[in-house]
């Protein structure tokens, strides 16, 4: 494969640019709840895009080190995630608790421990100046014995699926809420991957050049594609190794080269890209409606980057303790992930798991039959264009999420907040921003962002 990086510069980045003590800190800088006590009440108040992070742990959080701040720790061993497929209805849970509680979940990014790149973290990582002890112990083990189903790069999402978690009282018909209360980055660092025949811009089967584009701007470049050579190792693949750096107010950045010019930094915003229930019915853990790439009615790979600390994710539920699960850790992510991936880094996420029964109005009407967001400051309908999976056949088709998206937002404002229809249907037209959640997860998505301040009167 390619690698795109300047492992001299990443090095001074990672050890000397920002210094040894520096590069430990950075690996959990970021989260609004980074320094508080085991949650127990009520959720931290959410930092916000840009805000300083509090205290932080000054450790890389190796399974079980460093804080944990859910009454339920659950870890990613081999015998337990799932590598590319989700938990299917009748799933046996690996951990069980009571509507309201928070669990702790640490979540192992993809990126490092695929086949293209290797399939062994400590080697992959210390081409890039990571030495074998600040590599994470669960990575390794994942990458080396995993075995509860055999490996198909070309066919198998890429995700490490953690769970499923039942949670007491749920049933189908309800709606599962999930707050996020805390997430953070388990390492300073992570990886931006672009894969042929995927991204925004493919190069499609047989060769073909999708629309709108000619082959010489597919990405990564069509001469470089060797899968024909069934040896991902030779696909060609891209990976760009992105080390973290910690500011002098202690805000995380994301650092990329930019040749003789320079570098290249943006801020992080953490947030899981898969968050989900159990929502098909399959009796084989590889069942295609089970891989963990398209996004469906149950959430899974929903890839939506306002779902950050201090946002709520509500979920409809098709499965007896609703068989939650997460996976697809992102330290950032722009909208549409056009590349592919974000940039993929293990995060320690803590959640709060509520049970919200019909007519209670604890989640939106439209929550108990679609994926619905809360922000602080926005209620954030989603659209997804093949919501039912492999069911649907729609594809990738943006047009018909983006009306979904719509129904969904003004069944939001006459159910939820009392518009009369075409008032609403105006109000979205006039002040409403519809974004693209991501292009690359077969089954497109786009949301809403309805401003709460628009209500305030």
């Amino acid at each position: 494969m390619s690698i795109v990086d300047e492992p001299g510069a990443v090095r001074d980045a990672l050890v000397g640019g920002i210094g040894r003590r520096d590069f430990l800190r950075a690996g959990a800088a970021v989260g609004a709840a980074a320094g508080m006590a085991p949650l127990a009440g009520a959720a931290p108040a959410y930092a916000g895009h840009g805000a300083r992070p509090p205290a932080a742990p000054r450790e890389i959080l190796q399974p079980g080190s460093g804080p944990i701040h859910g009454k339920h720790y659950l870890r990613s061993r081999p015998d337990q995630v799932r590598w590319g497929y989700l938990p299917a209805i009748g799933s046996q849970p690996v951990l069980r608790m009571r509507s309201g509680e928070t669990v702790t979940i640490d979540t192992v990014s993809h990126e490092g421990i695929l086949e293209d790149q290797g399939r062994d973290p400590v080697e992959y990582f210390a081409g890039h100046g990571v030495p074998r002890s600040e590599v994470l112990r669960d990575a390794v083990e994942i990458a080396r014995d995993y075995a509860r189903t055999p490996r198909n790069f070309d066919v198998d999402g890429p995700h490490v699926i953690t769970g499923p978690i039942r949670v007491d009282g749920a049933e189908p018909g309800d709606v599962l809420k999930v707050e996020m209360l805390s997430m953070l980055p388990r390492v300073p660092y992570g990886v931006v991957s672009s894969r042929h025949g995927k991204g925004a811009l493919p190069r499609l089967a047989g060769g073909a050049v999708p629309a709108g584009i000619t082959e010489a701007e597919i990405m990564p470049p069509v001469g470089t594609d060797g899968r024909s050579t069934g040896d991902p190792t030779r696909y060609g693949n891209v990976s760009v190794f992105t080390p973290v750096r910690q500011g002098r107010k202690g805000e995380l950045t994301g650092v990329l080269p930019r040749g003789r010019a320079g570098r290249v930094a943006f801020p992080l915003d953490p947030f899981m890209g898969v968050l989900g229930v159990a929502f098909a019915a399959a009796t084989e853990l590889t069942a295609p409606e089970l891989n963990s790439i398209p996004p469906t009615l149950g959430g899974g790979n929903i890839d939506i980057n306002l779902l950050g600390v201090g946002s709520t994710f509500f979920l409809p539920v098709f499965a007896e303790g609703a068989l939650f699960h997460v996976g697809d850790p992102h330290l950032a992510m722009g909208n549409g992930e056009v590349a592919l991936t974000a940039l993929e880094g293990s995060l320690r996420g803590t959640f709060r798991l509520t049970v919200c029964k019909p007519g209670s109005g604890d989640a939106p009407s439209v929550a108990f039959g679609y994926p619905f967001a809360e922000t602080p400051d926005a209620w954030v309908p989603v659209g997804l264009s093949d919501p039912d999976g492999v069911r649907g056949g729609q594809g990738g088709d943006l047009d018909i999420a983006m009306r979904r998206a719509v129904v969904n937002a003004l069944d939001f404002l006459e159910h939820d907040l009392g518009l009369d229809r075409a008032v609403g249907y105006a109000y979205l037209s006039a002040a409403v921003d519809f974004e693209v959640s991501q292009v690359v997860d077969r089954t497109v998505g786009v949301h809403g962002v309805i401003r709460k301040a628009h209500f305030a009167d």
